[in-house]
């Protein structure tokens, strides 16, 4: 039984591998067009820390915290985010192919259709918002007062790889539900596009209410505000112990496999459009 998941898993990667390198090769056929999408991708991700500038132009501190520690969350949230939205943000588009049925053309191929579907208009220029949020990561590194021990910096690719596995979850979670919703690409939206802009702020601007909910039922909290108050050294909202800025791996591994439930439980549920 685990010989045939590591042989479904190879497989999976492969035929990932496959047909995002397909969409590479399409998209670099068009160098130019390549570099100015890329370019504009940036810009517009970008302006959502112009926004956050603007406000400090006009207050000294954002519920505690002065402008690199807002820059640090911003940093950590985007460049999780940009990683997931990378590798699998075609995911979003899945309730269009349940509507139209083009999503049996999947079905009939020797691989695995969450690797397909994952892959499927593999978007380079997506890059755009990895770069910018790791610049905005690094200027937030060199201005924040902390004193960078071993295990704080072991503590920066562990929290950024751990965030984007979250995403990740909730992207293929997201795609799930489309499954019975077949038109729910919004309500997906919410909880990727509208979770990684909550992030951008501390979490002591929001209700305990909204705090817990992001730490407990949806664990977005795990994605910056835990590792980071923990780096800043600054108390987390709901007073939790400090050992839990090691958990992001652990809460990334659970959400992907509650993921995976819960598309193979989508999957199945599956019946074509009929036409």
């Amino acid at each position: 039984m685990a010989e045939r998941g590591r042989y479904r898993t190879a497989d999976g990667v492969r035929a990932y591998r496959l047909v995002a390198g397909m969409w590479v090769r399409s998209t670099m056929a068009y160098r130019v067009s390549f570099a100015m999408t890329t370019f504009g991708n940036f810009a517009a991700t970008f302006l959502d820390f112009v926004a956050i500038m603007l406000m400090f132009s006009r207050v000294d501190a954002l519920g505690g915290y002065p402008l690199p520690e807002v820059a640090f969350l911003y940093g950590l949230s985007a460049a999780s985010f940009g990683l997931a939205d990378l590798l699998i943000g075609s995911m979003e588009r899945l309730g269009r192919r349940v509507r139209d049925g083009t999503l049996d053309t999947l079905l009939v191929r020797p691989a695995p259709v969450l690797a397909q579907v994952a892959a499927d208009r593999f978007a380079l220029r997506r890059l755009g918002r990895v770069v910018q949020g790791a610049l905005v990561l690094g200027w937030s590194l060199a201005r924040v007062d902390v004193d960078w021990t071993a295990e704080r910096l072991l503590l920066m690719p562990v929290t950024v790889l751990s965030g984007c596995g979250i995403f990740c979850a909730v992207f293929v979670a997201g795609a799930a539900f489309q499954f019975v919703a077949q038109d729910a690409s919004e309500v997906q939206n919410a909880f990727t596009y509208g979770g990684t802009t909550l992030l951008q702020y501390p979490p002591t601007v929001f209700a305990k209410e909204l705090v817990r909910g992001v730490t407990f039922v949806l664990p977005l909290a795990f994605v910056n505000w835990l590792p980071a108050t923990y780096v800043l050294g600054r108390p987390y909202p709901l007073g939790l112990p400090l050992w839990l800025a090691w958990a992001p791996p652990l809460v990334a591994a659970g959400c992907c496999a509650l993921a995976g439930l819960a598309w193979r439980a989508g999957l199945r549920s599956y019946r074509s459009t009929g036409s």
